[in-house]
């Protein structure tokens, strides 16, 4: 017995697990040493979602086209809505394409607790490590619908539409930084609330349904400068992203400094409070869901 004690005593442990007693605690320094976990969470998000489909990873090239179609019947032909002089299917095809990786960074870091669940009861890593890995995870769709929307640009040109780059493309992985930032912030305050209130997943749906048609993604936002509604546009954080993703790319949209610089703030606001949140619900939240 005195033998079992001494070496107990003697023992040396690499890590301690103890609860986190502070709100403002977010241990960012381990997530980064988790970053290997990370990259398996990346591979698992993007082999899993098409794993038991006929097409695959070919649907992220299908939705946009079909998408695009609908959007050139409604609102080009039926409705009539310029696009700022940018050719319609290519103006459509740019706003579903930064659209899509804003919706999915938010819907799919929005159920982080619920569906992982299980392997948040087996083991321990930092939790944030699953929101990040979506958010990257995402990027590799981003980045088939952009190099379609690429395609697209090459196949227009032929027929006369101008193509120019600029240095001004040197931003739109800063406005992609942008999208990604507010979807994982918004997400993770809907995940941390989801765990008491389920009702949080089913709004979500409509929600992200109705923010597409409150963002300038099938229409200008020159379109709405007379309008009733203009403010409520105005004001959403993501319609200064889309309008300046567009004119990297095109060279024609309505961007303003004061704009974009409302976009950044408020992304840095609820990155920085949906992980205060999250971070105080993940102590405790496998009592609730």
């Amino acid at each position: 017995m005195k033998d079992a004690v001494l070496n107990n005593a003697q023992e040396q442990w690499d890590i301690i697990l103890e609860p986190k007693n502070s709100f403002f605690k977010l241990n960012l320094r381990e997530v980064w040493r988790y970053r290997d976990l990370m990259w398996l969470f990346v591979r698992r998000d993007f082999v899993a979602q098409y794993k038991q489909t006929i097409l695959g990873p070919v649907w992220h090239i299908i939705q946009p086209l079909l998408t695009t179609l609908i959007f050139l019947f409604l609102f080009g032909t039926v409705a009539k809505i310029g696009t700022d002089g940018i050719e319609p299917t290519l103006f459509y095809m740019s706003g579903i394409a930064i659209w899509n990786y804003f919706a999915a960074c938010l819907t799919s870091t929005s159920s982080t607790f619920v569906t992982n669940a299980s392997i948040f009861g087996k083991v321990y890593f930092p939790r944030l490590v699953i929101p990040f890995s979506v958010v990257i995870s995402n990027i590799i769709r981003f980045g088939i619908q952009f190099g379609l929307l690429l395609m697209f640009m090459i196949g227009f040109a032929f027929k006369g539409v101008p193509m120019v780059i600029t240095f001004y493309w040197l931003y739109i992985p800063l406005l992609v930084l942008l999208m990604a930032g507010i979807g994982f912030g918004l997400g993770i305050i809907i995940s941390s609330l989801t765990t008491k209130y389920r009702d949080m997943a089913l709004l979500l749906t409509f929600a992200v349904q109705l923010g597409m048609y409150i963002t300038p993604i099938a229409y200008p936002l020159s379109f709405l400068a007379t309008k009733k509604y203009e403010w409520l546009v105005t004001v959403n954080p993501l319609s200064p992203i889309v309008e300046a993703f567009r004119y990297c790319l095109f060279g024609h949209a309505t961007v303003s400094i004061g704009g974009l610089l409302y976009s950044i703030i408020f992304m840095i606001f609820v990155v920085v409070l949906g992980m205060l949140i999250f971070n105080k619900v993940e102590k405790d939240f496998m009592d609730t869901v």
